[in-house]
């Protein structure tokens, strides 16, 4: 692979690019260049071409370029031709520098020294100052807008800054291969031939997880296969941590000035500069860390309660969180289906406010939504006007049945404070909620950059279908006959109550389903005593039993404020409150 380098006279007016192969490279003065030069005033708009072909490159001078380009003080002519490592035009110099990993075994002796924590733990740095001039660098380098590739380069720009005897600077990690992959790279001199990091040291302080120290003989011939230049004769790297599966590690080199002994001042001199390096990874990486914690728990916090994400921190390894927990795997749930009534009515109605409109629904969702997190639960998808939330995941609970029903009764409980306000942006929105309870898939689906929360199986679909049932049989939450079990057993009356409302077969389905309504305590939101509730489900076994004369007057005898007693009642009167002879105590209901 081969990079190209373009310097000005001001230290500033620098840049490097990687050539692919097979890909033309447009150099010019105008922006709309491939690799727009904007200081050099002697460049063209569209100066010259590089092209690299079976690994060499190809220089294109264009005819049109009023200016020459010059190499070893030759100007060149316009037209093809194979490009110089190194040409002027005006003030600006460009370099070719190929980069090459070195050979992976040794053609001759070499010296290794591995630096321990507490050898470089007791490190004093040396030239202070022009450490701290360059860790000064460090808060714009771990900005979270920042991307790899920019975060790599700044880093070598910093640690050439940092460490004075240091002749170049790289950034490297071993791919799956087994090769190096440099992600940026720097030096002092920029004619001091190929880049060739070692793929040995390197290999070595990934895979050892270490700071390693590698020095070679000044021979030719060995120096070539470990270095970035003859002239080169030591080099060590840092490691750092990039991602949860994924590690970098910083590569320094430089010339020898006299031999690493024990306690002598070249070796003080090399422990600091590794010690310095390893500071800078170590903030690189918990800087990482951070941002992909914060990154993970800014999405989560949209589907997972405080205590889930809190047992997440608490049980993952260091700062990580424990995703393994989020994987996706069948478990028993509870499922709150919570949907908006008369949504298409009010958008048609709305139709000049759309805008208006949608941010009142936002605002709706996120009143269920703050309950069911507020109660323990995962919210799943958000379905246009309707909120899926769940328990019993990613950690098992048997009370998940309770929980729901406890989220069910606060979200009717926020929609009633809301209806008793009416000037309030959402007085006009009603609601019906469907709890239902069963085996089910949940987990995390999506990709790193889009991830979701969610939960498969025919209890969804129960639930969603409960939700429907609210309009047919007046009540605002209707739930399964597994889920009104539990809550008779669980919940305390000033939790919440239950009542059996009838047995109906939902069109589509052939299970007969026992559905209840969950009600407030009595006196919040509702005027039904205890003994109006035993009085109303008398009425509803009678209906079952096919006693519908009996059945009527039960059901007659509740207050007229609760319209759960016209479903039922409809369907008697629509008999002449007698039961079909082929009646079997189930309604079956003609849609959905």
């Amino acid at each position: 692979m081969w990079q190209l380098i373009a310097q000005g006279n001001d230290p500033r007016q620098r840049w490097r690019q990687r050539l692919e192969d097979h890909r033309a490279y447009t150099v010019g003065r105008s922006v709309d260049c491939d690799l727009p030069v904007a200081w050099e005033n002697q460049l063209s708009r569209q100066h010259f071409q590089l092209l690299v072909e079976n690994g060499t490159p190809q220089l294109l001078i264009s005819e049109e370029a009023k200016n020459p380009v010059f190499s070893q003080g030759v100007a060149l002519k316009p037209g093809r031709q194979s490009a110089p490592e190194q040409f002027v035009v005006g003030t600006t110099s460009f370099f070719l520098n190929k980069i090459a990993p070195s050979s992976t075994s040794p053609s001759g002796p070499f010296q290794e020294l591995v630096f321990t924590q507490q050898e470089l733990r007791e490190v004093q740095f040396e030239d202070a100052d022009r450490r701290l001039e360059a860790l000064a660098r460090l808060p714009e380098l771990i900005r979270e807008s920042m991307s790899r590739s920019e975060c790599a380069t700044q880093l070598v720009a910093m640690i050439l800054a940092g460490i004075r005897y240091s002749e170049g600077a790289a950034v490297v990690s071993l791919n799956d291969s087994g090769s190096i992959d440099i992600h940026a790279w720097d030096r002092r001199n920029e004619t001091e031939g190929p880049f060739k990091p070692s793929v040995r040291l390197v290999r070595d302080s990934l895979q050892d997880d270490r700071s390693v120290m590698h020095i070679w003989e000044k021979n030719e011939t060995t120096t070539e296969q470990y270095t970035m230049a003859p002239e080169l004769d030591w080099a060590f790297c840092v490691p750092f941590t990039v991602s949860d599966r994924e590690s970098w590690c910083i590569y320094v080199t430089g010339k020898l000035d006299s031999p690493i002994l024990e306690a002598n001042p070249t070796r003080r001199t090399i422990q600091s500069d590794v010690r310095f390096t390893q500071l800078v990874g170590e903030v690189i990486s918990s800087s990482q860390k951070m941002n992909r914690l914060e990154g993970q728990l800014s999405v989560l916090r949209r589907f997972l309660s405080p205590p889930i994400l809190t047992a997440l921190e608490e049980t993952g390894h260091g700062r990580e969180l424990n995703i393994d927990l989020l994987k996706p795997r069948e478990c028993d749930v509870t499922v709150l289906f919570c949907d908006l009534r008369g949504f298409s009515q009010r958008a048609e109605v709305s139709s000049d406010d759309l805008t208006g409109l949608l941010n009142r629904v936002n605002d709706a969702l996120e009143v269920m939504s703050q309950e069911i997190l507020g109660f323990g639960g995962v919210t799943g998808d958000f379905l246009g006007d309707a909120v899926l939330g769940f328990w019993g995941w990613p950690f098992a609970s048997e009370d998940s049945p309770l929980k729901a029903c406890r989220a069910a009764v606060s979200i009717r409980r926020a929609f009633a404070k809301i209806h008793r306000d009416p000037n309030h942006p959402l007085t006009d929105f009603q609601m019906g909620i469907g709890i239902a309870h069963g085996r089910a898939v949940a987990g995390q689906i999506g990709t790193s950059g889009r991830m979701a929360v969610t939960v498969f199986g025919p209890v969804v679909n129960l639930a969603s279908r409960l939700e429907g049932l609210t309009k047919k049989l007046r009540v605002p939450i209707v739930m399964d006959e597994a889920t009104a079990q539990l809550a008779r057993k669980g919940l305390t009356p000033e939790e919440g109550r239950v009542r059996t409302l009838a047995r109906v077969l939902p069109y589509g389905l052939e299970t007969v389903l026992s559905v209840s309504e969950l009600l407030p305590p009595y006196g919040e939101d509702s005027e039904l005593t205890d003994t109006l509730i035993a009085n109303y489900e008398e009425g509803v076994q009678q209906f079952v039993d096919g006693d519908w004369e009996a059945a009527y007057r039960s059901l007659h005898s509740m207050p007229s404020s609760d319209q759960a007693q016209d479903f039922l009642l409809a369907t008697i009167t629509q008999s002449n409150r007698r039961a079909p002879s082929n009646w079997k105590g189930v309604i079956e209901l003609p849609s959905k």
